[in-house]
Formats: structure tokens, C-alpha cells, sequence
């Protein structure tokens, strides 16, 4: 296309962005209509994808949201007038904010702000380490956004791997949501940070067609660092009663068609998007045998000791197993994965958005990746994680040093909200083994499962309670003591609080009070069939968790009588003290989860059940 049509084009953008907003009611076209020539000019001569085969491997990847994206995928052929007028409607493809779920051609789920560039750059880790693929990553960011910390720890990151395959498209049109953003059109103050992170920066006129295309040139040609260009645009571009107007983001323009006809009309162009230039194959996936790690049964052994082993073995077996760690793989124990396999690990650093935000972009590109960090520390990607979930990507999370049982560093450290935070995400898997061997099994099982898989993992050593060929299916539990329906109530376990259940079953024993201790490591699903039994049987289920009681193993247990049948006598210890500095042992006494805290528990609920 030369510049006319090319400007032609983003004005057909323009109208299709205001006349889906329009038919929906809703939608965000005055933020289309500043970065229409930016998305034109991408389209018709530097994007390389061919939207039949939307999973080819050299595919070029791009990040950006809607009603835009969608209009170019009219001007692509990818979807005709009609659908594209379906926007926002129940049951249409093109949702408010675009999902992989929907559409094969997105990437990942957009809408919250601050995500896109941090997903790319796990994209283009991919292409430019994993795949040594000429594809390239295109994302089209917000000012706005650029106000998030998740852009800077991306940015950061995108530089120190060297991802000159990542460009950054920032549509800098002054205006957020309520008024001016921060820096309005000082392209300079953006200019400074991205030169800061060791960015290749580019300055333009995000209405001069020519300018752009010389900019994405530019960007495609530079080597050995990422490119960010840096587009002054206006937003509602086009239209006089909107352009650079305060107050209108997020809403149909009140006068549709007048705004359309002032941009000229309605408009049917069609952009021949260039294919890529070879026909390259998936990326290869070696494999092999999985031989776990096994040790011997009452043996001490921590179970991020486990993770950290079987995890090295399962990359030996499966060539598209990918390790990254935030930081502190000399603790989660990521770091026996890199010594076998450094080519597939990926140190993100202290920077927890950015951590999983790479592993939602590796998983897009086939790869399953695993992500470790202190369990406390992944509350600060809470929303990257949630965000995974509405992409329906399949990642697996692993938080180490869970719980008041990591003794001395203090509650700063201690993982006490990560099973309510993991369980509340829709779709997830939440694992929590409590030895050697159920820890390998579960980290295997994992590569295989469906969407957000978590597993917690504990620094302490405990005791190998099972043997290595036991099998650990997701959604059951083990039944570790029983004496049948002599049992005078359940106690329910998971992790390090496993062991003390079964000390305090030994103790009540020898007192003549038999209990039933269930070893819960699926802690989402729940094993119902199990739970319901043991209530039926034994008529009381005591829960004992290193966690807050809000959210963890006692709500999980609920979930097993949420069909309308009676609710068990349930009675829950979990941590409900801000805990200081002391040994585990001294912990789990202070929190009133320990063996001698539970066996007292025990005891007490036996005295009022038999109390006339």
C-alpha cells in the first residue's frame, strides 16, 4: 500500500472501532481511533502471519486489545462485517477484552492493564532462546499503563535478554480514563525511562503513516536490544467533536454517524498480510524415560528438596519442561534444574509480575513451564495469575518456604494466604504434598494437567511417610490411620501437618481414643467421596493447617458438603496469630497446630461429645 491507502486504512479502522462500540453500547473507540494508523501501518506491511494457520510456528506474535484488533481482523479477511458487529454481544467471539479461549489468533487475555509487555517478553524469550525463531513480538501498550511496575519489570528484563525481536508500540495519546495521564505528550519523560532499561528508543508522529513505517523499520533492524516506539497520537483521532476531549474513554460516541461520515465512511479495504518467510517447523521436544528421584521410607527429606529433584528429572524426560525462578532457586531448589538443564531456565530475578507473566508466554508457545518462588512472594502476581486463568493457560506455580514452619525469618517470609489465593482461581489445581515421594509424584502429574496447577512446597525436612510407587491422582487423599467406625473423629492434614497428625494419632491411641487421620494433598479438588465417609463414620472433622483459617484446608473440606446434604460437626486449627522468630517446632506449638496442641483438641471435642 502507498501512504494514501495506507492512511485509507486507518481511517476504515477508525469507523469499524466506532461502529462496533456503537452496536455493543459499550467499548473503548476514541482510544482505537489514536492508534489506527499505528495498527494500519503494522498490518498491511511489517506483520508476518497467516491467519489461516494461526498455530504456524513462524507466525510474528502481537499483544493489543479491543474494539482495534478486532477491525483489523475485518481488514485481514479474519472475521466478516457481521461478526465484527457482534462485539461485546453474548455468545460473539469478539469479548469486551479479547481471550485465547475465543479467538485463535490472541495471544493472551487483555484488559488489565500492565500485562501485555510482560507476556511478550516470555513470548519472545521463546522465539529468541527456545525456538531460535525469526519470528517477531509486537505489542501495542497504553500511556496509561505505563504507570504499572509490571511494564518496568518487563522492560528490564526484555533488556538483560537481549530480545531484540520484542518491539514495544506505546500509543501516547495524553488521556486515561478520568483526565491527562502523568506525562501527557512528553515523549521525553517515556523516552528516559526505556533508555534507562537499555532500549532502542524511537520518536514519532503516530498520525504520519510514512513515519511509522519508517519506525518499524527501524525497530525490525536493530540489533541486540529491544525497540520501543514511542507514537504521539490524539485520541478520537479524526473526529472534532472527540479528538483530544477529556471524559470520553471507555464509551460509544454519542453521534455515531456523524463521526463516521466525517471520517469518510464506511469503508470494505482488505490487507494481503504478509506470510512468513519460511514454512519452519515446531520446535523439537526430546524425551526420554522419567526416572524419579526415591529415597527410603522414614528417611528425612524436605519436600522443595523433592520439587527441586524431581523437577530436574522431569526435564530430562520432557524436552518441553521450562524452569524459572524469582531469585531464590538456591532455595525453592529451581537451581538443580538449571545445572542440568540451563538452556530451559530462566532466572526472572525479584520480580514476581514478571515471572509469571514469562511463564503465561512460554505456555502460549507450547512450552510447559514451571515457576518458582516463595509462596508469600506470590501474592504480588495475584493478578498476572488471574489473569492467566482467563487466557486459559497452562502454568504451573510452585511456592516453597510455606507457613509459620519455616521457623526463624518471621512472618514477612511465611506463605500463610497462598492456598485461599491459589483455590479462588477459576480452574486451578492446588497441591500440597507432605513427603518426598508424593511431592515427585505431584510435580509430574502436574506437566499433564489442565490451566493454574500450584504446588506448596515446605522448607523443613519431614519424614518419607510413603513408598515410591505410590500413585497420588489429583482429587484423592490417603486414608493413613483408621480402626473403621471405632473412630472417634477425623483429623484432616496436609503438608507439615501431616506428621503431627499422625503423632498425635499415636498418642491418642495409647489412651484409648482412636481417630482417623486423612493426608488431604489435594487440596483443590477436594476428595468428597472420602471426606463425606470419614463425617458419616466418625460424625466430627478436625482440619489442621499451616495457613490462615480463611480460604485453606477447613474451607477446602466444606467444598465436600456444598450439595445441600447436612454439614459436619467441623472444627478448624489454623494460624490465627501474627507470628515472630522462632524454631518450626516452636511455631507450629505457638500456633496451636503441632501434635500436643492437636492430641488436646482431640481430647476436648471427645469430652463435650460424650457430655450428657
Amino acid at each position: 500500500m502507498d501512504s494514501a491507502e495506507l492512511a485509507d486504512l486507518g481511517q476504515q479502522l477508525r469507523v469499524d472501532g466506532i461502529r462496533a462500540s456503537a452496536a455493543a453500547g459499550s467499548g473503548h473507540p476514541t482510544s482505537s481511533m489514536s492508534a489506527a494508523d499505528l495498527m494500519a501501518v503494522l498490518l498491511a506491511h511489517h506483520l508476518h502471519y497467516d491467519f489461516d494457520r494461526p498455530a504456524h510456528p513462524a507466525n510474528d506474535r502481537f499483544v493489543h486489545a479491543s474494539p482495534l484488533l478486532y477491525a483489523a481482523y475485518k481488514a485481514a479477511g479474519a472475521i466478516d462485517d457481521d461478526e465484527l458487529l457482534t462485539f461485546r454481544t453474548l455468545g460473539s467471539r469478539l469479548e469486551g477484552h479479547p481471550t485465547p479461549r475465543r479467538l485463535p489468533w490472541v495471544e493472551t487475555a487483555t484488559g488489565s492493564l500492565g500485562q501485555g509487555l510482560p507476556v511478550g517478553v516470555g513470548i519472545a524469550l521463546s522465539g529468541k532462546r527456545l525456538e531460535s525463531s525469526a519470528y517477531r513480538v509486537w505489542v501495542l501498550c497504553g500511556d496509561s499503563e505505563l504507570a504499572e511496575g509490571s511494564v518496568w519489570e518487563a522492560a528490564e528484563h526484555a533488556s538483560y535478554e537481549n530480545l531484540d525481536n520484542l518491539t514495544a508500540i506505546v500509543d501516547v495519546n495524553r488521556l486515561g480514563q478520568r483526565g491527562p495521564t502523568r506525562h501527557g505528550h512528553d515523549l521525553d519523560a517515556y523516552a528516559r525511562r526505556f533508555r534507562a532499561f537499555g532500549w532502542h528508543i524511537i520518536e514519532i508522529d503516530g498520525h504520519d503513516v510514512d513515519a511509522i513505517d519508517r519506525a518499524y523499520g527501524e525497530a525490525r533492524s536493530t540489533l541486540g536490544q529491544p525497540s520501543v516506539i514511542l507514537a504521539r497520537t490524539l485520541k478520537g483521532k479524526g473526529v472534532a467533536d472527540v479528538e483530544d476531549r477529556e471524559g470520553l474513554h471507555g464509551k460509544p460516541l454519542e453521534n455515531a454517524d456523524d463521526a463516521i461520515e466525517e471520517l469518510g465512511g464506511v469503508r470494505d479495504l482488505r490487507v494481503r498480510v504478509h506470510t512468513p518467510d519460511v514454512d519452519r517447523v515446531l520446535h523439537s521436544v526430546p524425551g526420554g524415560p522419567l526416572d524419579l528421584p526415591r529415597w527410603e521410607q522414614g528417611e528425612k527429606a524436605a519436600t522443595r528438596d523433592a520439587f527441586g529433584k524431581a523437577l530436574a528429572a522431569l526435564g530430562t524426560a520432557r524436552g518441553d519442561v521450562v524452569a524459572l525462578d524469582g531469585e531464590v532457586g538456591d532455595s525453592t531448589r529451581t537451581e538443580l534444574f538449571a545445572k542440568e538443564h540451563p538452556e530451559r531456565y530462566v532466572e526472572c530475578y525479584i520480580a514476581e509480575q514478571q515471572l509469571v507473566a514469562a511463564a503465561v508466554g512460554l505456555a502460549a508457545r507450547g512450552w510447559v513451564p514451571y515457576a518458582a518462588t516463595f509462596a508469600a512472594f506470590l501474592t504480588r502476581a495475584h493478578d498476572v495469575i488471574r489473569m492467566a486463568a482467563v487466557s486459559g493457560s497452562g502454568i504451573n506455580l510452585v511456592g516453597s518456604h510455606a507457613g509459620v514452619a519455616i521457623g526463624r525469618d518471621g512472618p514477612s517470609q511465611m506463605g500463610l494466604e497462598d492456598l485461599a489465593m491459589m483455590r479462588s482461581v477459576h480452574g486451578s489445581t492446588v497441591l500440597y504434598p507432605c513427603d518426598a515421594h508424593q511431592t515427585a509424584r505431584l510435580v509430574a502429574t502436574m506437566a499433564g494437567l489442565d490451566g493454574v496447577r500450584y504446588l506448596r512446597t515446605s522448607r523443613g525436612e519431614g519424614p518419607v511417610l510413603y513408598g515410591p510407587d505410590e500413585e497420588f491422582p489429583v482429587g484423592g487423599s490417603k486414608v493413613l490411620r483408621s480402626s473403621g467406625r471405632d473412630d472417634r473423629l477425623t483429623i484432616v492434614a496436609a503438608g507439615v501437618t501431616v506428621p503431627e497428625a499422625l503423632a498425635a494419632a499415636d498418642a491418642l491411641d495409647a489412651q484409648g481414643i482412636p481417630v482417623r487421620v486423612v493426608d488431604l494433598y489435594s487440596v483443590k479438588p477436594v476428595d468428597r467421596d472420602t471426606l463425606r465417609r470419614a463425617a458419616e463414620e466418625t460424625g466430627c472433622l478436625l482440619t489442621v493447617e499451616d495457613h490462615r483459617p480463611e480460604g485453606g484446608l477447613g474451607d477446602a473440606v466444606l467444598d465436600a458438603f456444598v450439595d445441600g446434604r447436612p454439614v459436619p460437626r467441623l472444627v478448624r486449627l489454623a494460624v490465627t496469630t501474627m507470628p515472630g522468630s522462632a524454631s518450626p517446632q516452636e511455631q507450629l506449638h505457638a500456633a496451636g497446630i503441632d501434635a500436643e496442641s492437636i492430641a488436646a483438641a482431640v481430647r476436648l471435642l471427645v469430652e463435650q461429645a460424650i457430655t450428657p
